[in-house]
């Protein structure tokens, strides 16, 4: 009897591991299948923007594009890559376009579309950084803390937009440092250090 009762207690526990088991991979497999079209190709560029295989990621990008006309995630990270490469004519038109995107169509309750406005106006302010439109890319700093300032203040949604080594390490810092110098005379302001520029980085949302 007691072995009867030891086989059935396995037997139920058994089912109760395989139960729940099957329930996650159910779970995990309808999270997939229920992604909105384009999010997985997203998340494709992202990884091969990290890993710098800038050809596959714009690739990825342009798939989920072709899946989903307007993905501002797909739309982001191709200024992305197009501002690793150096090409700023081609990231400019992307944020452009982005920025003209969602001011026309988000909602006022998306967070998430909010913080891709401020990040797109934050990246272009880094190209007009790069390409020393430094007035512009005040404004454009100004603009996107304006939209949401604790998408791009500091470390916010898990990334930092301006990560100066030894200075400036946000949005907003890098801001008060551009108004300063541009209230100097010119011949006294330094709006470019180079070993400080080279810590700039890049910002997009939690999730592209």
């Amino acid at each position: 009897m007691d072995r009867k009762t030891n086989i059935l207690k396995r037997f139920i526990i058994y089912m109760a591991i395989l139960t729940f088991v099957m329930f996650t991979v159910w779970a995990l497999v309808k999270s997939f299948m229920d992604r909105p079209p384009g999010d997985y190709e997203t998340e494709v560029c992202d990884i091969r923007l990290k890993d710098k295989k800038y050809d596959k990621a714009l690739e990825a990008a342009n798939n989920a594009l072709n899946k989903t006309p307007n993905h501002r995630g797909a739309i982001m990270c191709k200024a992305l890559v197009f501002i690793s490469k150096k090409e700023y004519l081609k990231a400019t038109e992307e944020l452009d376009y982005l920025i003209s995107f969602l001011e026309n169509n988000i909602e006022e309750d998306d967070k998430t579309g909010t913080g891709t406005l401020a990040a797109s106006y934050a990246n272009r302010g880094i190209v007009k950084d790069r390409n020393k439109d430094y007035e512009g890319a005040l404004q454009d700093y100004i603009k996107a803390l304006g939209i949401d300032h604790e998408a791009v203040a500091g470390p916010g949604l898990g990334t930092i937009i301006l990560n100066y080594k030894f200075k400036s390490s946000s949005v907003r810092e890098r801001a008060l440092y551009l108004n300063k110098q541009l209230q100097l005379p010119e011949k006294e302001r330094v709006l470019s250090i180079k070993e400080l520029d080279e810590g700039q980085v890049m910002h997009k949302p939690s999730k592209l």
